[in-house]
């Protein structure tokens, strides 16, 4: 399966032009939510409940910028995409080469569909442009 054929499974690409490769398509940063309170998971699931998070605040780095930026301290995150993914067999969605080469990171997963994944940044943090291109989501040989 070829990057063009995983735009089947995914809808709210921002530029496909951009974001469709020979081998997969990327993912682009909707938003990043902090944790605030802790979430809970137990055995049976009875008393699972969701963590409650708030969207991390944006900033203008140029005046003329159509985008802003989030300027994330060293901790973890979630990374909610633009794009959604519905696939019938599991896809792979590991972090870019970009990101990792500037200490940040997400585990790769094998996903059908896409929620928030978290997201770790370095001691010395992380400046991330909205709509950044952070995570590929490649085909799986996984059944």
């Amino acid at each position: 399966m070829t990057g063009s054929e995983l735009v089947e499974y995914v809808e709210g690409i921002v530029h496909e032009d951009i974001q469709v490769g020979d081998h997969g398509l990327d993912l682009t940063a909707a938003e990043i939510r902090v944790v605030e309170e802790p979430g809970r998971v137990d055995f049976g699931g009875g008393e699972l409940d969701a963590a409650t998070t708030t969207p991390h605040e944006t900033a203008q780095r140029n005046p003329d910028d159509d985008y802003e930026w989030w300027n994330l301290d060293a901790g973890q995150y979630l990374v909610e995409f633009n794009e959604s993914v519905h696939a019938d067999e599991p896809l792979v969605c590991q972090a870019r080469g970009e990101l990792r080469d500037r200490g940040a990171f997400h585990p790769t997963l094998f996903v059908r569909e896409l929620e928030g994944v978290p997201l770790s940044v370095p001691t010395g943090g992380l400046r991330l442009k909205e709509n950044a291109r952070v995570s590929t989501l490649l085909p799986s040989s996984r059944p």
